[in-house]
Protein backbone atom coordinates (compact mmCIF):
# COMPACT_ATOMS: atom_id res chain seq x y z
CA UNK A 1 0.00 0.00 0.00
CA UNK A 2 0.94 3.68 -0.15
CA UNK A 3 3.20 5.11 2.54
CA UNK A 4 1.28 6.70 5.37
CA UNK A 5 2.40 9.67 7.42
CA UNK A 6 1.01 10.16 10.91
CA UNK A 7 1.21 13.20 13.14
CA UNK A 8 3.90 12.64 15.75
CA UNK A 9 5.27 14.54 18.73
CA UNK A 10 9.07 14.67 18.73
CA UNK A 11 11.27 14.93 21.83
CA UNK A 12 8.69 13.90 24.42
CA UNK A 13 8.12 10.59 26.18
CA UNK A 14 4.68 9.45 25.09
CA UNK A 15 3.09 6.61 27.09
CA UNK A 16 1.86 3.76 24.94
CA UNK A 17 -1.90 3.43 24.94
CA UNK A 18 -4.62 1.21 23.56
CA UNK A 19 -3.61 -1.40 21.01
CA UNK A 20 0.09 -0.50 21.06
CA UNK A 21 0.23 -0.85 24.85
CA UNK A 22 -1.43 -4.26 24.63
CA UNK A 23 0.94 -5.23 21.83
CA UNK A 24 4.00 -4.28 23.90
CA UNK A 25 2.87 -6.49 26.76
CA UNK A 26 1.88 -9.41 24.51
CA UNK A 27 5.17 -9.35 22.59
CA UNK A 28 7.25 -9.22 25.79
CA UNK A 29 5.26 -12.09 27.26
CA UNK A 30 5.66 -14.14 24.07
CA UNK A 31 9.41 -13.53 23.94
CA UNK A 32 9.78 -14.63 27.55
CA UNK A 33 7.65 -17.78 27.31
CA UNK A 34 8.29 -19.33 23.88
CA UNK A 35 11.42 -21.17 22.71
CA UNK A 36 11.11 -19.68 19.24
CA UNK A 37 13.00 -20.99 16.23
CA UNK A 38 12.53 -19.78 12.66
CA UNK A 39 13.09 -21.75 9.47
CA UNK A 40 13.10 -20.08 6.04
CA UNK A 41 12.60 -21.24 2.46
CA UNK A 42 11.11 -20.09 -0.87
CA UNK A 43 8.12 -21.27 -2.90
CA UNK A 44 8.63 -21.14 -6.67
CA UNK A 45 5.49 -19.70 -8.31
CA UNK A 46 6.72 -20.15 -11.89
CA UNK A 47 4.06 -22.80 -12.65
CA UNK A 48 1.12 -20.60 -11.61
CA UNK A 49 -1.54 -20.23 -14.29
CA UNK A 50 -2.75 -16.67 -14.81
CA UNK A 51 -3.26 -14.10 -12.08
CA UNK A 52 -3.97 -15.61 -8.67
CA UNK A 53 -4.72 -14.29 -5.19
CA UNK A 54 -1.50 -14.82 -3.25
CA UNK A 55 -3.08 -14.43 0.18
CA UNK A 56 -5.82 -16.94 -0.61
CA UNK A 57 -3.23 -19.38 -1.95
CA UNK A 58 -1.20 -18.89 1.23
CA UNK A 59 -4.19 -19.70 3.41
CA UNK A 60 -4.94 -22.81 1.35
CA UNK A 61 -1.32 -23.92 1.63
CA UNK A 62 -1.29 -23.37 5.40
CA UNK A 63 -4.39 -25.55 5.69
CA UNK A 64 -2.69 -28.27 3.62
CA UNK A 65 0.44 -28.07 5.78
CA UNK A 66 -1.64 -28.21 8.97
CA UNK A 67 -3.29 -31.39 7.72
CA UNK A 68 0.11 -32.88 6.91
CA UNK A 69 1.59 -31.94 10.31
CA UNK A 70 -1.27 -31.52 12.84
CA UNK A 71 1.26 -30.79 15.59
CA UNK A 72 1.75 -27.31 14.11
CA UNK A 73 -1.97 -26.49 14.31
CA UNK A 74 -2.13 -26.75 18.06
CA UNK A 75 -2.02 -25.00 21.42
CA UNK A 76 0.66 -25.69 24.02
CA UNK A 77 -0.18 -25.26 27.69
CA UNK A 78 3.23 -24.47 29.16
CA UNK A 79 1.98 -24.65 32.74
CA UNK A 80 0.78 -28.25 32.46
CA UNK A 81 3.03 -29.24 29.51
CA UNK A 82 -0.02 -30.34 27.54
CA UNK A 83 -0.68 -30.14 23.80
CA UNK A 84 -4.10 -29.68 22.19
CA UNK A 85 -4.27 -30.42 18.45
CA UNK A 86 -7.11 -28.81 16.51
CA UNK A 87 -9.23 -30.47 13.84
CA UNK A 88 -9.99 -27.18 12.10
CA UNK A 89 -7.75 -24.24 11.22
CA UNK A 90 -8.76 -20.97 12.86
CA UNK A 91 -6.21 -18.74 11.17
CA UNK A 92 -5.03 -15.46 12.65
CA UNK A 93 -4.35 -12.85 9.94
CA UNK A 94 -2.00 -10.05 11.02
CA UNK A 95 -3.40 -6.66 9.98
CA UNK A 96 -1.25 -3.52 10.19
CA UNK A 97 -2.94 -0.26 11.15
CA UNK A 98 -1.91 3.15 12.44
CA UNK A 99 -3.33 2.11 15.81
CA UNK A 100 -1.05 -0.92 15.95
CA UNK A 101 -1.14 -4.61 15.12
CA UNK A 102 -4.40 -6.55 15.07
CA UNK A 103 -4.71 -10.30 14.50
CA UNK A 104 -8.34 -11.15 13.67
CA UNK A 105 -9.26 -14.80 13.24
CA UNK A 106 -10.61 -16.53 10.14
CA UNK A 107 -12.79 -19.22 11.69
CA UNK A 108 -12.71 -22.64 10.02
CA UNK A 109 -10.43 -21.44 7.24
CA UNK A 110 -10.10 -25.08 6.16
CA UNK A 111 -13.79 -25.12 5.20
CA UNK A 112 -13.79 -21.99 3.04
CA UNK A 113 -13.51 -21.99 -0.75
CA UNK A 114 -11.31 -19.35 -2.45
CA UNK A 115 -14.18 -16.88 -2.92
CA UNK A 116 -15.33 -17.23 0.68
CA UNK A 117 -11.74 -16.87 1.90
CA UNK A 118 -11.27 -13.61 0.02
CA UNK A 119 -14.55 -12.27 1.40
CA UNK A 120 -13.57 -13.27 4.94
CA UNK A 121 -10.10 -11.70 4.64
CA UNK A 122 -11.54 -8.46 3.26
CA UNK A 123 -14.19 -8.45 5.97
CA UNK A 124 -11.81 -8.70 8.91
CA UNK A 125 -9.40 -6.16 7.41
CA UNK A 126 -12.24 -3.73 6.84
CA UNK A 127 -13.45 -4.22 10.40
CA UNK A 128 -9.95 -3.43 11.70
CA UNK A 129 -9.59 -0.29 9.59
CA UNK A 130 -13.07 0.91 10.54
CA UNK A 131 -12.40 0.05 14.19
CA UNK A 132 -15.48 -2.16 14.35
CA UNK A 133 -13.67 -5.44 15.01
CA UNK A 134 -15.20 -7.30 17.95
CA UNK A 135 -12.80 -8.42 20.72
CA UNK A 136 -14.02 -12.01 20.29
CA UNK A 137 -12.73 -11.96 16.70
CA UNK A 138 -9.18 -11.32 17.96
CA UNK A 139 -8.92 -14.55 19.94
CA UNK A 140 -8.81 -18.30 19.41
CA UNK A 141 -6.44 -18.64 16.46
CA UNK A 142 -4.77 -22.04 16.11
CA UNK A 143 -2.18 -20.86 13.55
CA UNK A 144 -1.26 -17.41 12.26
CA UNK A 145 -0.18 -15.72 9.02
CA UNK A 146 1.86 -12.52 8.81
CA UNK A 147 1.77 -11.43 5.17
CA UNK A 148 4.25 -8.59 5.72
CA UNK A 149 5.52 -8.83 2.14
CA UNK A 150 2.52 -6.76 1.08
CA UNK A 151 4.41 -3.82 2.61
CA UNK A 152 8.02 -4.92 2.10
CA UNK A 153 10.74 -7.25 3.29
CA UNK A 154 11.68 -10.78 2.26
CA UNK A 155 12.46 -12.77 5.39
CA UNK A 156 11.63 -12.21 9.05
CA UNK A 157 11.50 -13.88 12.44
CA UNK A 158 7.78 -13.56 13.26
CA UNK A 159 6.94 -13.47 16.95
CA UNK A 160 4.95 -16.51 18.06
CA UNK A 161 2.26 -15.67 20.59
CA UNK A 162 1.33 -18.54 22.92
CA UNK A 163 -0.49 -20.84 23.11
CA UNK A 164 -0.01 -21.31 19.34
CA UNK A 165 2.80 -23.57 18.14
CA UNK A 166 3.53 -21.91 14.79
CA UNK A 167 3.20 -18.75 12.70
CA UNK A 168 3.85 -18.38 8.96
CA UNK A 169 5.47 -15.22 7.61
CA UNK A 170 5.28 -14.41 3.89
CA UNK A 171 7.67 -11.91 2.33
CA UNK A 172 7.64 -9.84 -0.84
CA UNK A 173 7.48 -11.86 -4.06
CA UNK A 174 10.64 -11.33 -6.11
CA UNK A 175 11.91 -12.32 -9.54
CA UNK A 176 14.93 -14.53 -8.83
CA UNK A 177 17.48 -16.13 -11.11
CA UNK A 178 17.33 -19.91 -10.63
CA UNK A 179 19.32 -22.80 -12.06
CA UNK A 180 17.21 -25.07 -14.29
CA UNK A 181 18.65 -28.17 -16.01
CA UNK A 182 22.08 -26.66 -16.42
CA UNK A 183 20.76 -23.27 -17.53
CA UNK A 184 19.24 -20.28 -15.79
CA UNK A 185 15.73 -18.83 -15.74
CA UNK A 186 13.95 -16.02 -13.92
CA UNK A 187 11.15 -17.27 -11.67
CA UNK A 188 8.76 -15.55 -9.27
CA UNK A 189 9.48 -16.82 -5.77
CA UNK A 190 7.72 -16.26 -2.48
CA UNK A 191 9.94 -16.07 0.64
CA UNK A 192 8.58 -17.92 3.66
CA UNK A 193 9.61 -17.65 7.32
CA UNK A 194 8.01 -20.06 9.79
CA UNK A 195 8.51 -19.57 13.52
CA UNK A 196 7.68 -22.54 15.74
CA UNK A 197 7.88 -23.40 19.43
CA UNK A 198 10.82 -25.77 19.82
CA UNK A 199 9.50 -27.02 23.15
CA UNK A 200 6.80 -28.82 21.17
CA UNK A 201 7.92 -29.17 17.55
CA UNK A 202 11.22 -30.58 16.34
CA UNK A 203 13.19 -29.26 13.40
CA UNK A 204 11.88 -32.26 11.47
CA UNK A 205 8.26 -31.35 12.26
CA UNK A 206 8.87 -27.81 11.04
CA UNK A 207 10.65 -29.03 7.90
CA UNK A 208 7.77 -31.34 7.02
CA UNK A 209 5.32 -28.47 7.56
CA UNK A 210 7.35 -26.20 5.28
CA UNK A 211 7.63 -28.93 2.66
CA UNK A 212 3.84 -29.39 2.60
CA UNK A 213 3.32 -25.62 2.53
CA UNK A 214 5.61 -25.20 -0.47
CA UNK A 215 4.19 -28.24 -2.28
CA UNK A 216 0.72 -26.68 -2.26
CA UNK A 217 1.97 -23.20 -3.17
CA UNK A 218 3.86 -24.56 -6.18
CA UNK A 219 0.78 -26.19 -7.74
CA UNK A 220 -0.32 -24.41 -10.96
CA UNK A 221 -3.68 -23.48 -9.44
Amino acid sequence: GALRHARVAFGTAEPLAGVRRSMARAMADAHARVVATTTMDDADLHAWLGSQDITVRLVRAIVAAARAVPLMNAWFDDEHLALTRHEHVDLGIAVDSLDGLFVPTLRNADRLDPHALRQAIDGVRRAVMERTIAPAELTGQTLSLSNYGMLGGRYATPILVPPCVAIVGAGRVAHDVVAVLGGIEVHRRLPLSITFDHRVATGGDAARFVRALIADLELPQ
